[in-house]
């Protein structure tokens, strides 16, 4: 036999009285509860130490043994042997609680039991003391399906129970319980159970039940229980119905309709290479195996999540979803695609599944999305595109003749120069209201692009010192380097002044509050210093203020009311604290004014 083979043992001839597998491998003692050690100390102590309380809560995620710790620690109690840490699991008590029909161990369904007549009958009975065991025990499971009235007529009895009475409630949902139920329990939280553990108890399994099995099959079935045993349980024993004798890792993928594992490297090295032609064709070969759209995506969701692990740094023990063997080739993609585009490719794929189960176009879903995968571009260089581009520079592109290539499609051409080279006036200096042509939109001219130093107007030419007789033509170079609504903004000057060496002082004109705003706002203040400092040579600090309206003298007559504009009114409303600090927090805009509904 293969070492990636569990042996089987020998077994006998199944039972006309066929029980699953999850009920004949259920826990019968605390070493048996796996990856629930932390509770399974306690409980023992607790025991031992004679500190068991009246009520526990166990909380947990489905199939990961809370019904079977309360079977254990209900037999811990009444066992003929005990109380004791380890039930004998011989008497007759221990065997009727193990198989659930044992009188004074009560095991109620909180979703069919859930009303205030349930719980009623179960305060009345409870003064009943148990007919043979030493306790009366109470199991409610999914407790939190009981109604509000249930909880409230069961608070004082949960609160000062007979001696004789215990309650162990289990729920999968501790949040919809009431903090009054919640005050009055000891509170167990069961972990999910790891895919090593749950492999580990299936090949144990599969052995017992004399099949052979591959270890790759048995990790298959382990990541697809998602940290359940029951669950865990349940798939192999489907799959030991589906194959004969023998369980193998094509037997897993045919039954559960996944793609194997080099199906799904294919699809991931076509998105990685951008090959969209290549990824459908691949998606349609998994689709004719018999691979669900769905379940594939998934794999593909995982898989990439895995990618993210190794991109950020994680070993590859913190990987969930890839196989070990597979570590290698995951680190591998993570690596060529990067952070940012294995995020995008998430979120496609995550909003993409959930749209499919509300569709009957799976297929067609699933494409789109494979193909928006495949079309995404390098995002980790986006960063730092924006990151040049909030600094004020202009990002490097390198030309055709340097990289020995043709130019490149949509390739961004340089910025045409708006200092005054030979006899051409600057178009800084030129008046703006008289101008047909936009200097950001002008074609290049030959010296801009032989010339690198005039392709970036903020490095051409000395510095200039900054005096009062040069402070209008130094400002119109820095307006001329900002574009959109800054570079309106900015040009509603009412005069310019120095208030001391190294600092700006921009008067706006009178009434213009919102371009005020939009001036001091951080990145834009960052642009207008930067564009400063490099034409003058060294910081310069701006402040901008705002023209303040001549108040008439006394006993003037009082002119008459002039009509406010929309504008001004947008103006006005954008200097209030309250609208100033929103436009911060959201970069938003004041674009109307709604006046308030007059009470008819």
């Amino acid at each position: 036999m293969s070492d990636d083979l569990i042996q089987p043992a020998e077994s006998s001839a199944p039972s006309p009285d066929y029980v699953v597998v999850a009920r004949r491998y259920r826990p019968q003692v605390f070493e048996d509860l796996i990856g629930q050690e932390h509770v399974a100390q306690a409980l023992t102590n607790a025991i031992t130490t004679n500190r068991v309380g009246h009520a526990y809560l166990f909380t947990g995620a489905r199939g990961v043994g809370k019904t079977s710790a309360a079977r254990i620690f209900a037999k811990a109690l009444n066992c003929v042997e005990g109380p004791a840490p380890v039930p004998c699991n011989r008497c007759e008590i221990c065997q009727s609680i193990s198989s659930g029909e044992d009188v004074d161990i009560l095991e109620i369904d909180g979703a069919s039991n859930r009303g205030i007549d349930e719980i009623r009958q179960l305060r009345q009975n409870a003064n009943v003391r148990p007919s043979r065991a030493r306790l009366k025990i109470y199991i409610i499971d999914e407790v939190h399906m009981l109604t509000r009235e249930a909880f409230n007529a069961l608070l004082k009895t949960l609160e000062e129970p007979p001696k004789h009475v215990k309650f162990i409630f289990c729920t999968t949902d501790p949040n919809k319980l009431p903090i009054t139920i919640l005050s009055r329990c000891q509170r167990f939280d069961f972990a999910g159970i790891q895919t090593t553990s749950i492999a580990e108890r299936l090949g144990q399994i599969a052995q017992s039940e004399g099949v052979e099995a591959e270890r790759d099959a048995l990790e298959m079935l382990a990541r697809r229980a998602a940290g359940s045993m029951r669950d865990g349980q349940s798939l192999l024993e489907q799959l030991l119905a589906f194959a004969s004798g023998r369980i193998t890792l094509a037997d897993v993928h045919g039954m559960l309709g996944t793609a194997a594992d080099g199906r799904l490297e294919e699809l991931i090295g076509c998105l990685v290479d951008r090959n969209a032609a290549g990824v459908l064709a691949g998606f349609d070969a998994a689709l004719g195996e018999g691979v669900d759209p769905g379940l594939l995506l998934e794999q593909l969701f995982g898989y990439l999540r895995d990618c993210l692990a190794a991109a950020v740094g994680c070993p590859p023990s913190m990987f969930v979803y890839a196989s070990p063997g597979t570590a290698p080739r995951v680190a591998e993609i993570g690596e060529k695609l990067g952070v940012q585009a294995i995020l995008a490719a998430m979120q496609i794929l995550d909003q993409t599944l959930s749209r499919m189960r509300q569709s009957t176009q799976a297929r067609i879903l699933a494409e789109l999305a494979l193909v928006r995968i495949s079309e995404l571009a390098d995002l980790d260089d986006l960063g730092s595109l924006l990151s040049e581009l909030r600094a004020g520079t202009l990002p490097s592109v390198a030309t055709g003749a340097a990289a020995g290539d043709a130019p490149k499609k949509n390739a961004p051409r340089q910025v045409a120069s708006n200092q005054p080279t030979g006899g051409t006036p600057s178009r800084a200096n030129a008046p703006r209201e008289n101008s047909s042509e936009d200097p950001a939109t002008a074609p290049p001219s030959d010296e801009s692009e032989a010339d690198p130093a005039i392709a970036n107007p903020l490095e051409a030419g000395p510095p200039l010192e900054l005096t009062t007789a040069n402070v209008s033509e130094i400002w119109d170079r820095v307006v001329g380097q900002c574009s959109g609504l800054l570079a309106e903004n900015a040009r509603q000057v009412e005069s310019l002044a120095i208030s001391a060496p190294n600092r700006l002082v921009i008067l706006l004109k009178q009434g213009y509050t919102f371009a005020k705003s939009i001036c001091e706002r951080p990145e834009n203040a960052t642009r207008l210093r930067q564009a400063l400092a490099k034409i003058t040579g060294r910081p310069v600090e701006v402040e901008f203020r705002v023209e303040q309206p001549s108040v008439p003298a006394a006993g003037a007559a009082s002119r008459p009311q002039e009509v406010v504009t929309p504008q001004q009114r947008i103006l006005q409303i954008a200097d209030h604290p309250m609208v100033k600090r929103a436009a911060e927090l959201f970069g938003a805009e004041a674009t109307h004014v709604a006046d308030p509904k007059k009470s008819t």
